[in-house]
Parts: structure tokens; sequence; C-alpha cells
């Protein structure tokens, strides 16, 4: 659970989500450019710091945190970064359940799940 158990309504993850998904479409260009530019990296680091591939890489990286640490930092839990699939935490019952989401679905949060149960156990809201 992210730092400061913040707990989102249906309402508020709604809103959330424009944003949210700017944020997942920097997160997996990050990633795509990081996976693709790591071997050269390496390869070049000692000689000449990568090249403009290696800048390319060490700002996907920056991106990467920067986008990754505001979504801890707002309790939004990243279970797939190539799908965008994101957790909420939620109460339901007076218990904690994940609010469930990714960018392929509606502009809406449509489905929850139990903390153990995952993305096979969701259910419709």
């Amino acid at each position: 659970m992210a730092e400061a158990e913040r707990f989102y309504t249906v309402e508020e993850a709604n809103a959330a989500l424009p944003e949210l998904r700017a944020a997942l479409g920097r997160i997996r260009e990050a990633r795509r450019t990081i996976v693709r530019s790591a071997r050269h990296v390496r390869s070049m680091a000692t000689t000449n710091g990568g090249g403009p591939e290696g800048t390319e890489h060490w700002g996907a990286v920056r991106t990467l945190r920067r986008e990754l640490e505001a979504l801890a930092a707002r309790g939004i839990v990243l279970r797939d970064a190539e799908r965008g699939l994101v957790d909420f935490p939620a109460r339901r019952d007076g218990r904690l359940v994940y609010l469930c989401w990714r960018p392929d679905e509606e502009d809406r949060v449509g489905f929850w799940h139990e903390v153990n149960s995952g993305f096979a156990g969701r259910k419709p809201l």
C-alpha cells in the first residue's frame, strides 16, 4: 500500500483517469526506450557514455522514475506498465479492495477486486 493510506471513491478514481491515461502513455514510452537502448548503453557507457542513445536512455529513466513516484504519491498502484493496468485502493463494506482499470477500457472505472484476487478476480461495480 502506498505511503498515506489513500482510499479512492469511484468518482475520485474516474476523475483521475484523463491525467492517469497521459501518465501511463509516458510510462509505457519511457519503458520501451529503456528496454530498447539498454544493451547499447551498457556496451558504450565506458567509452562515450552511450552517446545520443545514452542521453535518450537516461532521460527515459528519469521520466519513468518521476511518473512512478507521482503515482505512488497519489496511492495509485501500477500493476502492468505495458498494458497500463492500475489499481486504486478503496473501501467496500469496511474492507480494503482495489478499483481496477486499464486504458483500453471505458473512460470510467468499471471493476473492483479483493486485495488477494487480482485481475482474475475482477467483478463489475
